[in-house]
């Protein structure tokens, strides 16, 4: 595709391990414009059930990982007046009984994103895009009662929240501490 490339090992829950990610990346590019946190994990449990190894394994992912991340990448992006997208979720926005974990730890990132914003304005732009359901060609699992209920009537696609997310990287700088659901409305019902 004419750009250059790498793959760099790291997870996100290790301090050390996203500091010298990040240290390689801006060192290979000179630097970096744009920080796409997009690391997250996901589990269906009864809230009475939830361990706290099981919330806190959720946590260390879906919102410790992007604060690191975050954390170690700001001195490149505020050098570059670059951005910070975080994939949120609909879960973070709409409580769902079995997925506790899950939605009070994207809830703490859009929380992170307005905060991350706030901060480290007007060199930073920070938002979040919180996907609904997303389904891929390779899931085999039937998901067209969530169709059924959403406005667009399909479930979304990685396109969908692919083209949120170049919104956020290519469009104003200006906007910064947003929200964008992309969920087809399945959130309004």
């Amino acid at each position: 595709m004419g750009v250059a490339a790498m793959a760099v090992h790291c997870d996100v829950r290790d301090a050390k391990m996203v500091r010298g990610a990040v240290g390689a990346v801006a060192a290979a590019f000179g630097g970096l414009d744009l920080l796409v946190n997009n690391a997250g994990a996901f589990e269906t449990a009864k809230l009475e059930e939830i361990t706290p190894e099981q919330w806190d394994a959720i946590f260390a992912t879906n919102t410790r990982g992007p604060f690191l991340m975050a954390q170690a990448a700001y001195p490149h992006l505020k050098a570059s007046r670059g951005r910070i997208v975080n994939i949120g979720s609909l879960g973070g926005v709409h409580p769902w009984a079995t997925h506790a974990h899950y939605c009070t730890s994207k809830a703490a990132l859009h929380m992170l994103s307005e905060t991350m914003a706030k901060a480290w304005a007007p060199e930073v732009s920070v938002n979040c895009v919180a996907p609904g359901m997303i389904v891929n060609g390779e899931v085999q699992e039937d998901y067209s009662h969530f169709a059924a209920k959403t406005p667009m009537q399909r479930n979304g696609s990685a396109a969908d929240v692919a083209a949120a997310v170049m919104f956020f990287a290519t469009g104003p700088h200006f906007v910064t501490g947003q929200l964008l659901t992309v969920d087809g409305g399945l959130g309004l019902a």
